[in-house]
């Protein structure tokens, strides 16, 4: 009985496993399929593109599925994705921004407020909490890739706002609006990053622990639970 009680929580944890995969995957080809829609369908030509099939390959997707994805932008009666925020307060007044791909905002609005709701957080309007939060870009490197100063140059010269340096490695932030040339620039010189990314980062980021943490990581899994939700950002550290 024990033998098998073991086998089904291993199943269980892979069943589990599978399914955020899957999820995972269905979020990153709807990012390259909307990525293709509205630019060239050629990530040569096009920087969003390319973002989208680098975050997608770093989280190994497979190529047939980045394929479809793209070859649906271009598919007669394609699906149709819109982008869109939302900003609110979740769990403790923390400061959320939740960044969404659609197909039908008029499902997706009242789902996003649910999650507010139901985590005793609220949606509110956009603008309500974005003033809060900085949009960069993000790329960082490993220790192993090049001497600090040799980066440095380098960074400075592709455009890069700023350098830090701890025992997980570089991480270089940029203007959003220059993204793309920085990471471009940097990947042919040090080659492909080990993460790359447009984000939010909170300016005075809430400090938050026990029981507000537990509640604030129901709602981002739950966010995150969501097909339509790409991204969830929060301004808050946890202690």
């Amino acid at each position: 009985m024990a033998g098998h009680s073991k086998w089904h929580n291993i199943m269980h944890r892979k069943g589990a496993q599978d399914r955020i995969r899957a999820g995972l995957f269905t979020k990153l080809a709807r990012e390259i399929t909307m990525a293709a829609k509205v630019g060239d369908p050629n990530p040569e030509n096009n920087p969003r593109l390319r973002l989208a099939i680098f975050n997608a390959r770093k989280e190994s997707m497979p190529n047939d599925n980045i394929k479809r994805a793209i070859d649906r932008a271009t598919a007669a009666g394609g699906e149709n994705y819109e982008a869109v925020r939302y900003e609110g307060y979740g769990p403790g007044a923390v400061p959320v921004i939740v960044e969404a791909l659609t197909d039908n905002p008029r499902r997706t609005v009242p789902e996003v407020r649910a999650i507010f709701t139901k985590a005793g957080g609220n949606l509110g309007e956009n603008g309500s909490v974005s003033y809060m939060f900085s949009r960069i870009g993000l790329i960082v490197y490993s220790l192993s890739v090049a001497p600090e100063d040799v980066i440095f140059e380098e960074i400075l010269s592709a455009g890069a706002e700023d350098l830090e340096v701890s025992d997980d490695g570089y991480t270089i932030t940029t203007n959003p609006d220059n993204f793309a040339q920085v990471q471009q620039a940097l990947q042919n010189k040090f080659g492909e990053a080990e993460q790359a990314k447009l984000t939010w980062v909170a300016n005075a980021p809430v400090e938050v622990s026990g029981e507000v943490a537990e509640k604030l990581e129901k709602f981002m899994d739950a966010m995150d639970d969501n097909d339509d939700v790409q991204n969830v950002f929060v301004g808050a550290n946890f202690a």
